[in-house]
């Protein structure tokens, strides 16, 4: 593998945070309330796992001012993070009222919307819900399209899972358990460079492969058994997540047929990946090649039992997502999942997925697509 990418740089995360504060000024908000999430991590650096305690950050449009737990803030000093000011507070006072009195006593707080129920509650009962605003959109919005920076992660980590999955397609062979191969990947992602190993492993083998999110249980693949493995990892934050489905033989007509329908399918979803067209769209794509095939319609089984696609940055899954309804327009930078999976109920099921990233002529490939039933990389 070449060098890993650099990091998000402070000086990338400073942009983020004038974008922010500027949309803010826009929209009449007096401030930003960031919770222990992967939004905190986009715009300030600090990584910090979510708790019954608030830590976050607050972001005014002239400060930013880091939320937290007197016992932790020798531990926050120590973590990377953007340079700001540290307000404490201590387990018998209330961190809702500590970030009132940062605010003042005017003007509306948006709120990052993975904070948990009851610190929108805390910060209700102290400021009242009309001072309130849901920030998702906000916050999602700047997050959509990825930076240069960031895609040169997403594409370093794909590339080091695809050849996390040639190296288990290798090892494949009857007799061997799912739990081997699962084990197996995560050593590799390790081995290759990825510190944190797999963010998470899907072995699954014969009909277990038409479970969507596999079975529970360990498995034994046994001679002519259809396989598939989705796994990712993550460098610098940013995820990889690849799927592959194939037979270790030559394949039956029955496979072979449903796996070409899926490519078509997979296919027609980066066709119809054009700029300026709908999210939806993609999804009507796929299920368009469904239905030419017999399959569907709809949800309806077999086919296609799920969305065609989700958004991938910091969260494995996040916006755009490609699903029936999201007019949501396709934008340079935008980068998302082309997974149209085919399930056939008690039989198989087959999902190819690679991921797409919106440049200024169109959609480009992070990954090349599948080659054929037995031939799983391009």
């Amino acid at each position: 593998m070449t060098p890993s990418p650099p990091p998000i740089s402070d000086t990338e995360r400073q942009t983020r945070l004038q974008a922010l504060r500027r949309t803010m000024d826009a929209i009449g908000l007096a401030g930003t309330l960031l919770g222990s999430t992967e939004s905190l991590r986009y715009f300030t650096g600090l990584v910090w796992h979510q708790s019954e305690r608030l830590l976050g950050a607050l972001v005014t449009p002239t400060g930013l001012t880091y939320i937290v737990p007197a016992f932790e803030k020798s531990r926050v000093e120590t973590l990377p993070h953007l340079e700001g000011e540290i307000a404490v507070w201590q387990e018998e006072e209330s961190p809702a009222g500590l970030v009132a009195s940062l605010l003042g006593p005017r003007g509306r707080l948006a709120l990052d919307d993975a904070l948990p129920l009851f610190a929108y509650h805390a910060l209700a009962g102290v400021l009242g819900a009309d001072r309130l605003v849901d920030g998702g959109r906000l916050i999602r919005a700047l997050r959509l399209a990825k930076s240069p920076a960031e895609i040169a992660l997403i594409a370093y980590a794909m590339g080091l899972t695809l050849e996390v999955q040639r190296r288990a397609h290798a090892i494949m062979r009857p007799g061997i358990r799912a739990s081997e191969v699962v084990r197996y990947i995560d050593e590799q992602h390790r081995e290759l460079g990825a510190a944190g190993g797999s963010t998470f492993c899907i072995v699954s083998f014969g009909t277990a492969t038409a479970l969507p999110h596999g079975a529970d249980g360990d498995q034994t693949l046994a001679a002519g058994d259809v396989i598939l493995v989705d796994t990712g990892t993550r460098i610098d934050g940013y995820h990889s997540d690849l799927t592959r489905t194939y037979v270790l033989e030559e394949p039956d007509a029955a496979f072979a047929r449903a796996w070409s329908i899926e490519r078509e399918a997979q296919q027609a979803v980066f066709d119809a990946a054009r700029l300026g067209a709908p999210c939806e769209s993609l999804d009507d794509a796929a299920r368009a090649v469904m239905a030419r095939h017999g399959l569907g319609p709809d949800y309806c089984l077999p086919g296609l039992p799920h969305r065609a696609g989700h958004g991938l940055g910091l969260e494995i899954h996040e916006e755009p997502y490609l699903v029936r309804g999201n007019g949501t327009k396709l934008a340079e930078g935008m980068c998302f999942s082309n997974e149209p999976m085919i399930v056939f109920p008690g039989r198989f099921g087959i999902r190819l997925e690679d991921h797409i990233h919106m440049t200024a002529s169109g959609p480009a490939w992070f990954t090349a697509p599948a080659k054929g039933p037995a031939e799983p990389f391009g």
